[in-house]
């Protein structure tokens, strides 16, 4: 058991380099600035990468610390009929591309994760967000895969073991949604824990 934690937390100091610290630090103001503008946060990905997506986009809807506005993310994922109409009409490929071209507009940000980099509907999500005009954000281990070109704003780690990825990433966009809370809404006090009565 005490190897299992040390290998865990080995592997999150080596991806946590200077770097990778920087890239984050990036993004936080990128995502900070989107809101400012009016904007609207995409955000997609796979299978854990889709339940992070979800998590991502609860914690600017909702808060993380701070009691205060709702902020426009919007989780790709989570529209069953739009997913099996467009899945069963289609192909599932371009379930995401599909949205975007729906929803994303000049200024706004697509948030991609994959832990390979090559998943192949992130990737036309990609393509279709640059058509458009969206600033993209990718989160991906494998030194970003596929993904590479299409990203302008990059969280790549080298990382290749799904579920150490899937970890690194939780930390990375928890690190950015206090930020960005704490960026807009300085001002505002944070949250005190509710106590059962």
């Amino acid at each position: 058991m005490n190897y299992w934690v040390q290998e865990r937390l080995q592997c999150l100091q080596e991806s946590f380099n200077q770097e990778y610290c920087d890239d984050i630090d990036n993004v936080i103001d990128v995502v900070a600035s989107c809101f400012q503008g009016g904007n609207t946060l995409l955000i997609c990905g796979n299978g854990g990468s889709a339940a992070d997506a979800q998590h991502i986009a609860a914690e600017f809807v909702g808060r993380f610390q701070i009691e205060r506005p709702g902020l426009p993310a919007i989780a790709l994922g989570t529209n069953p009929a739009t997913l099996t109409a467009w899945s069963n009409d289609h192909e599932f490929e371009t379930i995401f591309a599909r949205q975007v071209q729906s929803f994303g507009k000049k200024g706004d940000i697509l948030w991609v994760l994959s832990t390979s980099g090559k998943s192949k509907n992130v990737i036309l999500a990609l393509k279709e967000a640059k058509k458009r005009g969206l600033i993209t954000i990718g989160m991906a281990g494998n030194n970003g895969g596929m993904m590479r070109d299409l990203i302008d704003h990059p969280l790549f780690v080298r990382e290749k073991n799904t579920p150490y990825v899937q970890e690194i990433h939780l930390m990375t966009y928890h690190r950015i949604c206090e930020q960005v809370e704490a960026q807009l809404f300085a001002h505002n006090t944070i949250e005190k824990p509710l106590v059962a009565s």
